[in-house]
């Protein structure tokens, strides 16, 4: 009886020490396709068709034209990732206190692409910033 005892005051005292990392890949969802700069280094290219570039990166946001009617696609992605770790030290009947540490960063992603009179990408540029 005091074996049993003694292995679940073990599994009570440990379950309270997963680490932050693990918790955040629980929390975070990456499974979807993300815009990236290397994807738009990778995959995007002058004279590819608009059409291609919507498979590829998705419905921007933002259409407008410029000075001589051509059509311009912004992209604007912003991202917030705030991950947040407490420890109880597994022994949440004994104590009263906690410990816990929250960190936010936030990432932008702002794509530019210019398309010609036939809707071919004529030229496209990016800007990334994380803080």
């Amino acid at each position: 009886m005091k074996v049993k005892a003694v292995i679940l005051t073990g599994i009570f005292i440990l379950s309270g020490c997963a680490p932050a990392t693990l918790h955040k890949q629980h929390v975070r969802d990456d499974s979807g396709e993300r815009i990236t700069v290397g994807k738009v280094q990778k995959e995007i290219r002058i004279g590819m068709s608009s059409a291609r570039v919507a498979e590829i990166l998705g419905a921007p946001n933002v259409v407008t034209t410029d000075e001589e009617r051509r059509e311009v696609w912004i992209y604007d992605k912003i991202a917030t990732d705030v991950v947040y770790s407490q420890s109880n030290a597994g022994l949440k009947f004994l104590t009263s206190g906690s410990a816990g540490a929250t960190s936010t960063s936030q990432r932008t992603l702002t794509i530019i692409i210019k398309f010609d009179k036939e809707g071919k990408v004529r030229d496209f540029a990016y800007h990334a910033s994380q803080f």
